[in-house]
């Protein structure tokens, strides 16, 4: 392939990650909470576990792994029970915490790879996402004269989503010492709000439609 269509390649899936990181989800409400709370390298930490995710789907979609992929559709009741689990942890945790001087609050952090991993496997446990990744690749392929390479397609989803958590954080960073406690309070009750309700809403998704 020319080096200007692994430019393109490279160009679209950029704006694929950026599209499917944009959108306010769980992940987006946890990048802001612990940002707020704990500062920007935990929640760029945060949103870079949804990062890693999301180019391992798009490996998946782009290398087109058939039995990975079928692997994923046959496991996708138990991740979304795990996956709903987990969001409902995170809910009961961002509802008990409790907003501390600055000082406190900077002991309390969690760990850089604890902040990653959650996001990690928060993201994995969807794997209606590797459906998107599979379309979008596919409309994608089908425009091009000669076979996509998968690599510049997992770099750019990787960078994209990567670009916009970074984004992200640095903008709450620079807003968070003018949050007072009891704001990141409201905060906190509000996100666990969400993220209990995603989860419901992920678990309802099991559910088989009636009639």
């Amino acid at each position: 392939m020319p080096l200007a269509e692994h430019a393109g390649a490279f160009a679209q899936a950029l704006g694929i990650g950026l599209a499917i990181a944009a959108p306010v989800g769980p992940i987006g409400l946890l990048v802001i909470q612990r940002t707020l709370d704990h500062g920007r390298a935990v929640g760029l930490a945060t949103g870079l576990g949804a990062a890693a995710a999301d180019a391992c789907y798009g490996a998946v979609g782009a290398f087109g792994v058939v039995a990975v992929m079928s692997a994923l559709q046959a496991a996708r009741v138990p991740l979304a029970l795990a996956g709903g689990a987990l969001l409902l942890w995170l809910a009961w945790r961002s509802w008990a915490a409790v907003p501390a001087d600055k000082a406190a609050a900077v002991s309390a952090a969690p760990s850089l790879g604890a902040s990653f991993a959650a996001t990690f496997a928060l993201t994995l446990s969807n794997p209606a996402t590797i459906l998107s990744f599979i379309a979008i690749f596919g409309a994608m392929g089908a425009r091009q004269t000669q076979p996509l390479s998968p690599l510049p397609l997992v770099a750019g989803v990787l960078l994209g989503s990567a670009l916009w958590w970074l984004v992200l954080s640095a903008a709450v960073a620079r807003l968070r010492h003018h949050v007072d406690v009891r704001a990141r309070r409201w905060v906190g009750r509000v996100s666990a709000l969400l993220l209990a309700g995603f989860a419901l809403w992920q678990w309802a998704g099991l559910v088989p439609a009636s009639g």
